[in-house]
């Protein structure tokens, strides 16, 4: 009776596990790992192109006494990425700035929905009606100038109330020893950025200059849509990767798609590497080492000779693209404007950073000493000389910055094989 018993009990389990499905604790005695895990056929992000993993030499190109003291030729070994063809332009910047605007709304006109676990999320299914005479104008109303801040009696948006919060964890700090026995709570950082560009660099990047066409129109203006945004701060540009991450991670969820890594600012090396194009020791994206074509044209947006600043074609930047693309398909690596990376400048770097996939970062805090928020800034600009729109010519800027000259671009590692 009690082996019977034993029998049935058995019987009842192994019906159990089978009416509901295999288990993915059931085997038959091999190791063939996971079943029903998600499937990775990699990616082909929109906008971007695809940098093999390689080796190259970084650092100047060309006899620099100077810049050789700080910038000796190191060779590095770099993981595939992908990178944004152009730099980030006004209108893929200004869909940011839609999203910080709106969500704001949503906020203040409590448009929520609750998930099943009970927490409140911006319902995004809601229409915001933006006009003046409508039921959401009176709650909206702190997002706009009013009173005295009126110019010329018209509603416009107040920029200083477009908050966002940019978190991310401290990888770094969690994975030294004391850090493992920390919580992990304390390697989530936050940062709430005011998202908007500053417009004014235009007038106080200049002394004695008439720049106020530029301040009032090139972030607003459709003539300027595809034109790369500039007046955007480091910390802003890396705001902005936050919520690109997001996006799509939010998309990928949502259409059952497997997410891969994080947008991000690209590492110095990474970015010179990327504008070699696959030329060793070229001083220019395009080889070189000229910046003129056989026919005596620019081949990039800079300040030619002493300063004919229109003899390239644009006055100030120029829309993007407007050059031919080096061998891996990246637009305007030289000139146009200068682009921040994510690495920490500092002189000596080159003499102890790492041969594969070299990255000096520091997150500089508010109180921090001013030579511990300089950021490398790479790639020259359209009002630099052809010095610093060489490959391996390096510049710095504070981290809080923002300039009528720099912009930027995003990478995006490469999960899986190198190819």
């Amino acid at each position: 009776m009690k082996k019977l018993v034993i029998s049935l009990y058995f019987l009842l389990v192994i019906a159990a596990m089978f009416s509901c499905g295999k288990s993915s604790s059931v085997s038959d005695g091999y190791l063939r790992g996971v079943a029903e895990r998600p499937k990775w056929d990699g990616i082909n992000p929109f906008g971007m192109v695809y940098i093999s993993s390689g080796r190259f030499h970084m650092g100047p190109s060309d006899q620099d006494i100077n810049s050789a003291l700080v910038q000796r030729s190191k060779a590095k070994d770099i993981q595939g990425f992908w990178m944004d063809d152009t730099e980030i332009t006004n209108n893929e910047y200004r869909q940011f700035i839609n999203y910080v605007r709106d969500s704001i709304a949503h906020v203040l006109l409590d448009h929520y929905e609750e998930d099943d676990l009970g927490n409140r999320k911006i319902d995004w299914t809601y229409d915001i009606d933006w006009e003046t005479d409508s039921e959401d104008a009176e709650q909206l109303g702190e997002l706009f100038y009013e009173g005295d801040d009126k110019f010329w009696g018209r509603r416009e948006l107040d920029a200083s109330k477009l908050l966002y919060t940019r978190q991310w964890y401290d990888w770094k700090a969690a994975s030294s020893k004391s850090g493992r026995r920390d919580a992990r709570s304390s390697f989530i950082k936050e940062q709430q950025v005011n998202v908007y560009p500053d417009t004014l660099c235009w007038i106080h990047d200049f002394s004695y200059s008439y720049n106020e066409p530029m301040t009032r129109n090139y972030f607003s203006h459709p003539a300027f849509d595809d034109y790369p945004v500039v007046g955007v701060s480091w910390v802003q540009a890396n705001a902005f990767c936050d919520w690109r991450s997001q996006l799509w991670m939010d998309y990928s969820q949502e259409t059952g798609q497997t997410y891969g890594e994080y947008f991000r600012l690209p590492f110095e090396s990474e970015w010179e590497y990327a504008a070699r194009g696959g030329l060793e020791h070229a001083p220019y994206p395009w080889g070189g080492p000229y910046v003129r074509n056989s026919q005596g044209c620019v081949l990039a947006n800079f300040k030619p000779g002493r300063g004919n600043y229109s003899e390239d074609g644009g006055f100030y930047t120029v829309k993007v693209a407007s050059y031919h693309p080096n061998q891996y398909g990246l637009y305007d690596m030289a000139g146009n404007v200068a682009e921040w990376t994510s690495t920490a400048f500092n002189e000596g770097a080159y003499s102890y950073d790492h041969d594969m996939n070299p990255d000096i970062r520091y997150d500089a805090k508010q109180e921090d000493a001013e030579t511990m928020k300089r950021k490398v800034i790479r790639g020259g600009s359209w009002k630099d000389i052809a010095y610093y729109i060489q490959t391996g010519t390096r510049h710095w800027e504070f981290q809080d910055t923002s300039k009528s000259y720099i912009g930027f671009r995003c990478v995006i590692s490469q999960l899986g094989r190198n190819y």
